[in-house]
């Protein structure tokens, strides 16, 4: 057991408290409010973010695989400015350095780099030669052959060249994703003055620091961040990327004719799509005002294969050719409704008064664009009907393809309300259309997350995925009859996603949940298959949730695992049999938990029915004391697209933001949320307003069982758009358990908000369970105190959706808080502001003081 390890057990070994005598009542008030909501909670709360960063070390690997994939290297922090590079043998088993760090780094310094240090060598485009025993890299602003072991150097007479920076006319403008942390050195070859600025993921550009002629700044970021160099008049002179490596960027004077500096990031338009050219490139087929046309492309004429397209009912998209030129499908769509949701901006940066913003927005039960699609004998210039008797009412059209021998097509169609999927085909002779795989539901399809139509050509198959067990597996099916020919994967677990699909070795590489027995089921493990259903091999191990990066070739896969109370552990593992070849890190959270920090406690419970176990976890202050009382706040989001607990390891820093002020924070998954059973998930169908309620209040009930320190006479709840509405919910359905709530943004009635996601859970046509279950209709049951927050641009959730609930209590004679956030969007209860307003409603209601006061 690592130190960190041990740490980590130590720290939850303490905050779990003995159970309470079996006449102790859970959920009596304490008699003395536990303390908190003070100044100094308040300043601690606050400096989360900066006292836990950059704590957790050897926590990432990302190997560097070597000719032959029998080898690699990575890089790995030790700590907040120290590093080390190791050499691991795959086939062998072997982990060492890639080099003597000791040694390299006194050769450094006799050869002039003055700062070269042991455990902060900063090797920039490091390849290494084993069979060469050398390596090659820059350092110091030089490049140098190393050779090894005896850490000879030689410098390079020709330069690597530097990562190109350069200004163009289309340089990267936002930062695209925060990954690795890495560095990279900025050396100013110009004679004047340069400004390095950092442009975040909306293009604002954030300055950091100014460069002298002829000088270097070596600039911490992460992999995926966009930095820009400019000149005192602003003009461009580099722009790059950082990359996992650290990398150098040499900036040269400005030309005549180099790009200006453009305008912050704006999104590019789409590109049109065009039509194709045929198979045997004889013709092009194209759309032209809403018809199909084909043109010879060697003459040059043109006719239409249409006449019916109108702007209401047009063709459009890529025409689809069949492999011998003699037939084109292409898909004609009704238009849909054009509903606009219309905002007021109250206090726009550019202008005193106010703007009106209006953009599309569909809700439950709107007209929606309807594709069918269309068959057209080329040679004879005619359609060939195909009846729409098995896809009438269609939410989507997708995966349309011919097989190769043209014979037919076939698409997969989602029919509105998502109850009927069915694979169809239709014959390109006739034109006639049948069923190969049909599956209809009675609660809903998640075709958002569970869906995958996988022809497999050669062998006239197709893997299908399909909860019709009553969990997310895979099927194989007959391609010419659409007969299920067997189960791939089955039994009490769920297949998350398919990553590959080998039809040379008929196996299938995926991802399941739930397949190791005794661990949490929502811990995500890689497995692989063979297609006819046996050599089931599930390749990780560890008791955590995984991420995996493979060899090249398959062979090997770097396993890294952890779980909100276990710092991430990698290991190198063999994908013949998912066998352990090494160890390659445990990470070091020993800085971590020197600051207080305390890693979350997973809990499960029995939930409603008695039998299925709920899982949640708990957070609880640095300060905690297990004699006193706490009250408790839930972060709720209920919504039924995926499961909402963390299990990797984390900071959670916006859940310890409340606990820090004297509160235990719970996060549950309820019955309806995803990635469990059909039944588990079915919860939620026309159901929305369920959110869990009665599994996540007997999880607590059972938790204060377990930890008496859980004053389950005080528990509040807070949570954003799906959770926003589940957190009123709480107040108007259960206001006899949940206390206080913080709302923000929440799509408090399905009715008015976007149509994807409400018409999924809550079916269609619209019915009256839709108006049963509004937050608006329920407001006169209102028990507790509420805050309700909204951002008055949202884009995502109608904000008339927050405000229709304010007018409903009202009218209810409900007292409640009411904020508004001018220029906000979704999750306006995130800013600063809001936070600590939701951080002070919370210590006035539940922990009874004036926040600050002491």
């Amino acid at each position: 057991m690592t130190r960190a390890t041990m740490l980590l057990a130590a720290a939850c070994a303490a905050g779990s408290a003995p159970p309470p005598p079996a006449t102790a009542a859970p959920d009596a008030p304490a008699a003395d409010p536990a303390p908190g909501g003070t100044k100094a909670d308040y300043e601690r709360a606050a400096a989360l973010r900066r006292t836990t960063a950059d704590k957790v070390f050897r926590d990432k690997v990302r190997p560097q695989w070597l000719p032959g994939n029998n080898a690699f290297w990575y890089r790995v922090r030790t700590g907040p400015d120290t590093q080390e590079y190791v050499y691991v043998d795959a086939v062998q088993g072997v982990r060492r350095p890639a080099f003597d760090h000791a040694r390299l780094a006194e050769a450094l310094r006799r050869s002039g780099v003055a700062d070269a240090r042991a455990d902060r060598l900063v090797l920039e485009g490091l390849a290494l030669d084993a069979a060469a025993s050398q390596a090659d890299f820059r350092c110091g602003g030089r490049t140098w052959r190393c050779s090894l072991p005896a850490c000879e150097l030689r410098e390079r007479t020709v330069a690597e060249p530097p990562a190109p920076a350069g200004p163009t006319a289309d340089p990267p403008k936002a930062s695209t994703r925060t990954g690795d942390e890495t560095s990279v050195t900025v050396l100013n070859k110009t004679a004047a003055e340069v400004e390095l600025l950092w442009l975040d993921a909306g293009g604002e550009r954030h300055g950091y620091g100014k460069i002298p002629p002829g000088g270097r700044h070596a600039q911490h970021t992460f992999a995926g961040h966009v930095w820009w160099v400019v000149d005192a008049k602003g003009a461009l002179l580099a722009a790059f990327e950082a990359t996992e490596q650290p990398s150098t960027i040499e900036v040269e004077p400005r030309r005549e004719g180099d790009a200006p500096i453009p305008p912050r990031a704006t999104p590019r338009p789409p590109t049109p799509r065009t039509a194709g050219v045929s198979p045997d490139g004889a013709w092009r087929a194209f759309i032209q005002d809403g018809n199909v046309w084909i043109q010879d492309l060697k003459s040059g004429t043109q006719a239409a294969l249409s006449t019916d397209g109108t702007a209401e009912d047009a063709y459009g998209g890529e025409p689809l050719w069949s492999p011998d030129a003699s037939r084109l499908v292409v898909l004609r769509t009704r238009r849909g409704g054009d509903r606009k949701v219309t905002v007021v901006e109250s206090s726009p940066k550019d202008q005193l008064q106010p703007k009106v913003h209006t953009y599309r927005y569909l809700k439950p039960g709107d007209p929606i664009p309807t594709p069918k699609p269309h068959l057209f004998d080329v040679a004879a210039r005619k359609e060939i009907p195909v009846r729409d008797d098995l896809f009438p009412t269609p939410w989507d059209l997708y995966d349309l393809r011919w097989d190769p021998d043209g014979t037919r097509f076939t698409f997969v169609y989602n029919q509105r309300g998502h109850q009927v999927l069915r694979l169809i085909a239709v014959d390109a002779r006739t034109g006639e259309a049948r069923t190969l795989i049909d599956e209809s539901v009675k609660t809903f399809f998640d075709y958002e997350h569970k869906r995958l139509f996988h022809p497999l050509d050669t062998a006239r198959e197709i893997l299908w995925m399909s909860e019709r067990s009553g969990w997310n597996h895979l099927y194989l099916h007959d391609a010419a009859t659409g007969a299920v020919k067997n189960a791939v994967t089955s039994g009490a677990w769920v297949v998350r996603g398919v990553d590959r699909v080998d039809e040379q070795t008929r196996q299938v590489w995926f991802r399941a949940m739930g397949i190791r027995k005794g661990q949490d089921p929502y811990y995500v493990h890689y497995a692989r298959v063979h297609l006819d259903g046996t050599g089931l091999v599930v390749l990780t191990e560890g008791d955590g949730t995984h991420t995996v990066e493979w060899s090249p070739d398959r062979r090997f896969l770097v396993d890294t695992w952890s779980r909100v109370d276990q710092p991430p552990v990698t290991e190198l593992r063999r994908a013949s049999d998912g066998s352990l070849v090494c160890v390659l890190e445990r990470a070091d959270a020993s800085a971590l938990l020197a600051t207080g920090w305390r890693p979350p406690e997973p809990f499960a419970a029995k939930g409603r029915d008695g039998t299925t176990d709920i899982h949640g976890i708990l957070i609880r202050p640095s300060t905690f004391d297990p004699a006193r009382r706490y009250p408790v706040l839930e972060d709720i989001y209920a919504g039924p697209h995926g499961f909402h607990v963390p299990k990797a390891f984390g900071l959670q820093l916006r859940q310890r933001g409340l606990a820090e002020l004297g509160f235990i924070v719970a996060m549950i998954d309820g019955m309806g949320t995803n990635w469990r059973s059909k039944a588990f998930h079915d919860v939620c169908w026309k159901h929305l307003a369920d959110a869990g309620f009665p599994d996540r209040i007997a999880w607590m009930k059972a938790a204060a069982e377990r930890h008496p320190e859980m004053d389950l006479a005080r528990v509040g709840l807070f949570g954003g758009s799906a959770g926003g509405q589940n957190a009123l919910g709480a107040l108007l359905l259960h206001g006899d358990f949940y206390k206080a709530a913080a709302a923000d943004c929440g799509c408090h009635d399905n009715r008015m908000d976007k149509i994807w996601w409400n018409e999924l859970w809550m079916g269609w046509p619209v019915g009256p369970h839709y108006e049963a279950q509004s937050n608006a209709t329920l407001a006169r049951h209102l028990r507790g105190k509420l805050l309700l927050t909204v951002g008055e641009l949202d884009d995502n959730v109608d904000p008339a959706s927050t405000m229709q609930v304010v007018n409903a209590l009202i009218q209810a004679d409900k007292d409640f808080e009411m904020l508004v956030i001018p220029g906000a969007r979704h999750g306006a209860g995130e800013t600063p502001y809001a936070q600590r307003r939701r951080q002070d409603f919370f210590v006035r209601h539940l922990l009874g003081v004036e926040p600050r006061s002491r």
